[in-house]
């Protein structure tokens, strides 16, 4: 670990696609497109060594979980929906009307959505929540839920968040399957969740096919402190961004360079001589607070925490990240479970173009026009106009006919 001298001087460390991993998982989703069920079985036994299996989902407090344990599960689910539930009431429907006709538009939602649940080092209840509720919010008829996990807490989780279906299945076959549906697995509109590095090329190569919530890099997060920062618990914020993936990547930006030496010094303090399989640790000396800012906007990290005095002074400054942690007492690891906003999140920079999952990405909105005999001739002398610039001689006789 060492302190990079100047924010200039950062880069994102490339986790660059194997050319070798994208043919594989081609050749897996193409032969679930092509043979369905079949493949997916001959695929999830070689690949994971068992066959995919249908699991009914039972009441969320029936599974053999302590009462503590239930208790956690409902607790997050039911802020995670009240986040869900005022997003959604911001969406209006619209109408407006002219001299011409009336014009509107309808928030619709999805028809049938499919959830990845990764089980691989953990099992990601958090991750059950955090994508079924907000689909069952926005209306979504059909959620269903894909996981290589059958652990009782991700069950229960799947079954408090409202899954209609739950598949025991994983890896790139399991996102092939929702693409283009099986006999055990609905085909959807849309499918969200992270995954291993399999499971992002997967969504990568069928995105033509269904929507996706975003092709997930390892995640991500950038701790802005200053000498007022508590060393130990901005390193804790560090290890815990560490402990998601071997590929995660956790930023600490100081304007102090003994707070970065002591942040540093509790990390290794923690991880000893041999930290493989927790991240890389990136630490930046910034000469102001103004560039500390100017580096965050630039980074566009999928977490970022504001660790230092008078957090709120530069919210408006910040335009660019996933989800903004405001002063210490915020730490990420409660946005990761049960604060209420979302925590699948933009990572590699891409929250300059977009936001994290929410209840929006399940709703369209729909628009409609009804046009009165009254406007008619107005508007068709417009379009018939624009017909004629273009060379459209059939739109331009559509509109001349009902003059």
């Amino acid at each position: 670990m060492r302190i990079i001298d100047h924010p200039d001087a950062w880069r994102r460390p490339q986790n660059v696609d194997s050319k070798e991993l994208e043919q594989r998982v081609q050749q897996i989703v193409d032969r679930i497109q092509v043979h369905g069920e079949q493949a997916l079985r001959i695929l999830s036994q070689e690949i994971d060594g068992f066959m995919p299996r249908v699991i009914e989902l039972l009441p969320w407090t029936q599974y053999p979980l302590a009462r503590k344990e239930l208790d956690w599960i409902q607790n997050a689910g039911k802020r995670i929906e009240r986040f869900a539930k005022k997003q959604r009431a911001c969406l209006k429907d619209l109408t407006f009307s002219d001299h011409c006709g009336s014009y509107g538009h309808r928030w619709l939602p999805l028809d049938r959505m499919g959830a990845y649940i990764p089980g691989g080092r953990y099992p990601l209840v958090s991750t059950a929540l955090m994508t079924l509720v907000p689909a069952r919010v926005a209306g979504v008829v059909q959620r269903v839920a894909v996981s290589p996990s059958d652990d009782a807490g991700v069950l229960a989780a799947a079954s408090w968040a409202g899954a209609t279906h739950f598949v025991q299945v994983g890896g790139a076959q399991a996102i092939a399957a929702l693409a283009f549906g099986t006999e055990c697995v609905p085909r959807v509109d849309m499918i969200v969740g992270p995954g291993n590095a399999y499971v992002n090329m997967a969504k990568r190569v069928v995105q033509s096919h269904v929507k996706i919530d975003s092709l997930a890099g390892p995640s991500e997060l950038l701790v802005l402190c200053d000498q007022s920062s508590r060393a130990e618990w901005v390193a804790y914020d560090l290890l815990a961004q560490g402990e998601h993936d071997p590929l995660a990547l956790a930023m600490c930006a100081s304007t102090c360079r003994n707070q970065l030496e002591q942040v540093m010094s509790v990390i290794q303090r923690e991880l000893g001589p041999d930290p493989k399989g927790r991240g890389s640790f990136q630490f930046v000396f910034c000469e102001s607070r103004d560039d500390a800012l100017h580096f965050a906007n630039q980074v566009a990290a999928e977490h970022l925490s504001l660790a230092w005095q008078d957090p709120e002074s530069d919210i408006e400054i910040l335009r660019h990240y996933g989800s903004l942690f405001i002063g210490l007492g915020s730490p990420v690891a409660l946005g990761d479970y049960c604060s209420g906003p979302n925590h699948t999140l933009p990572t590699l920079g891409n929250a300059r173009m977009k936001a994290g999952l929410s209840v929006l990405d399940f709703l369209r909105p729909l628009t409609w026009q009804r046009i009165e005999s009254s406007g008619y001739d107005k508007l068709a002398e417009i379009g018939m106009g624009l017909a004629k610039l273009e060379g459209l001689d059939y739109h331009y006789a559509s509109l001349k006919k009902r003059r």
